[in-house]
């Protein structure tokens, strides 16, 4: 038996990548999980991965994968994908707000105003679409009085990361946790962000293979990368918590909270902690402030 059998979580943004390794961990824990992700057809995007996939290997690994393929810039398929959740399985236990629109010109080192404003899109898909997934959530998870929702985030809450526009919208994921979990904590609901480092997905392989000026910056240093598996295993641990609402309102840097619980990546690595070189995360839980 796995320590989320009975419990349902939505992972949005899992196709591949981050989100992919999250649903996947949530799976093998014995979870329901539901894949969100615009690629539902291999080869219609230029990095492998779909939700039919990533819903399989859900499966194939003692969970329940259900494939929902939708773009979270859409809100009426959002509702549609809660009121199925609701309508199926009648809870919703987890929520990993993942889904982050990130524009091909991202690690371009141009300053922001030589980008275009089309890279407003992480705001849509990456801070409003947190917000909208987050407010269906929780009309499932009120009634219950129960719940996590975590967002990922990451040191460019206060380390320059990339440009303007990430960094802020990274910030603003961190406050809305934080927020939130002030007004869901009277319904014992968890609220929190994590902060990763480098995640060697996909993408992150490609562009480290390819874009010479960012080997060995301060957010991209193979040594400090863990595998997409190992936010999953984090979360996993967090769902199984049963104080986990003492944590509820910080923003946390993952590695630490893998310390916590005595975790390490998929070969067994403890991953490092850069909070002495990338900075420290602003908020704490609420039952600390």
């Amino acid at each position: 038996m796995g320590a989320l059998d009975g419990k349902v979580a939505v992972v949005t943004g899992a196709s591949r990548g981050i989100g992919k390794g999250i649903a996947l961990v949530l799976g093998e824990q014995g979870a329901t999980v539901y894949v969100t992700g615009r690629t539902v057809e291999q080869g219609s995007y230029p990095l492998p991965g779909t939700v039919g996939e990533t819903a399989e290997e859900v499966t194939r690994r003692g969970g329940m994968g259900i494939s929902v393929g939708l773009d979270h810039a859409d809100d009426e398929a959002v509702a549609a994908l809660f009121d199925r959740v609701r309508a199926e399985q009648g809870r919703l236990d987890i929520l990993v707000n993942n889904a982050f629109a990130l524009p091909e010109d991202l690690t371009d080192t141009s300053p922001f105003w030589e980008k275009p404003l089309s890279n407003l899109q992480m705001f849509e898909v990456g801070v409003r679409s947190n917000y909208v997934a987050a407010w269906h959530a929780a009309k499932i998870m009120v009634p219950r009085k129960s719940g996590l929702i975590v967002a990922i985030s990451g040191y460019t809450g206060v380390a320059f990361t990339y440009g303007t526009l990430f960094g802020t919208a990274k910030s603003a994921v961190d406050r809305m946790a934080r927020d939130m979990a002030i007004e869901l904590q009277p319904h014992h609901i968890a609220s929190l962000s994590l902060w990763q480092g480098l995640t060697l997905t996909e993408r992150a392989r490609h562009n480290l293979a390819n874009i010479p000026h960012l080997k060995d910056a301060p957010a991209t240093t193979l040594t400090d990368g863990s595998t997409p598996e190992h936010p999953g295993r984090v979360i996993a641990a967090l769902a199984a918590d049963p104080d986990v609402m003492a944590r509820s309102g910080g923003s946390f840097i993952t590695a630490e909270v893998a310390r916590d619980y005595g975790i390490t990546d998929v070969d067994g690595r403890t991953i490092p902690s850069l909070r002495d070189k990338r900075g420290s995360p602003i908020w704490q839980p609420i039952g600390r402030a």
